[in-house]
């Protein structure tokens, strides 16, 4: 009787031999997203997790907040649009990145996106990065508007894994470039103070 022929996770160069030698934290990467993906199965989760994202394209959101910020609180207008500059800029530091890094999308048919991308690449996340520039140019400019910002920028960063368009390491470097761009143009927020623009 003749042998069956091994099935195609058993044969030698197969899927689970290549992930056999990735390295650890690329499995722990994997295993992550695939946890977070699954979370939007439940309706709920996904309707929030899409329009998460959908508010976030392009930093959409957070540019509109911004330029909120500077009609309503006119004593702080030049530094909420100067904040708002801040994560425009954040937003077009990422794109670049991505066109130099050229990382892709997690595979479609393993983790079946729950919204359509702009483009094809995925490292750093644009909607990571303009959320974090946000939070922390929004709580240099006022506490209140920081607290705010920081848990909606924390959800968007985790809902564009539960969509299941970005790797976690596309999510964290994102997160990290637009706070290091915010840090980096502070001065450019709290220089109105120092000038008496902005009420102590």
């Amino acid at each position: 009787m003749r042998n069956p022929e091994p099935s195609a996770p058993e044969r030698p160069g197969g899927a689970s031999a290549e992930r056999g030698c990735e390295p650890r934290w690329v499995s722990a990467e994997r295993r992550l997203l695939g946890s977070l993906r699954a979370c939007g199965h439940r309706p709920a989760v996904a309707v929030a997790a899409r329009g998460l994202s959908l508010g976030g394209e392009h930093g959409a959101l957070w540019l509109a907040a911004g330029l909120a910020g500077a009609a309503f609180d006119r004593p702080r207008r030049s530094g909420w649009l100067r904040g708002t500059a801040l994560i425009a800029g954040a937003h077009l530091a990422s794109m670049g990145v991505k066109r130099l890094v050229r990382r892709p999308r997690p595979a479609p048919e393993t983790y079946e996106p729950l919204v359509r991308t702009a483009g094809r690449h995925s490292f750093p996340s644009s909607h990571a990065t303009s959320a974090a520039a946000a939070a922390v140019a929004f709580g240099a400019l006022h506490p209140a508007a920081g607290r705010l910002a920081a848990p909606l920028a924390g959800a968007m960063c985790l809902s564009r894994l539960v969509v299941g368009v970005h790797h976690p390491s596309d999510v964290a470097a994102g997160a990290l470039l637009g706070a290091a761009t915010a840090v980096a143009g502070r001065r450019l927020l709290t220089a109105t103070r120092a000038r008496g623009d902005v009420p102590t």
